[in-house]
């Protein structure tokens, strides 16, 4: 990974064979970042995206493997318990143009991966929900920054 930092913007290169979660853990902890908005494109040749079931309150996991084009990668970095936690979904495509996606739990780069993280002032931390199943934002322990 590669990057440069603007202010509050960091523009970042993946390189093949990189983790897109892990490398914006890696750039989080490197730069600080409790809270951003996360979006890139890119190639990837083997990753896992999922759907959560809400009635059952399970999650159903999808691993593609091949060649495959990012078509949206969107998210957020925040924290959880003060640690840090990311929330990304992706969608790719693949040489006849089927699109697969979901939220991404883990994607390798094939060629490049080119990511754009806007960082916010302050931090918004997670907490479980019971009712819904799933982490959700906690807005009573955020703080904002200048």
């Amino acid at each position: 990974m590669e990057y440069q930092r603007f202010e509050t913007v960091c523009v970042v290169r993946l390189d093949p064979g990189e983790d897109i979660p892990e490398q914006l853990r890696v750039l989080a902890l490197r730069e600080k970042i409790r809270l951003a908005s996360v979006q890139g494109l890119g190639a990837v040749n083997d990753f896992t995206v999922g759907v959560f079931d809400t009635a059952g309150k399970t999650y159903h996991a999808n691993r593609f493997q091949g060649s495959y084009e990012i078509v949206s990668l969107t998210g957020t970095i925040n924290t959880m318990e003060g640690a840090f936690y990311c929330h990304l979904h992706m969608s790719a495509g693949d040489g006849q143009g089927r699109v697969m996606g979901g939220h991404l739990n883990r994607a390798t780069v094939s060629a490049t991966a080119e990511l754009v993280v806007t960082i916010l002032p302050g931090s918004v931390d997670r907490k479980f929900s019971e009712e819904i199943g799933l982490n959700l934002l906690h807005f009573e322990a955020c703080r904002q920054t200048t």
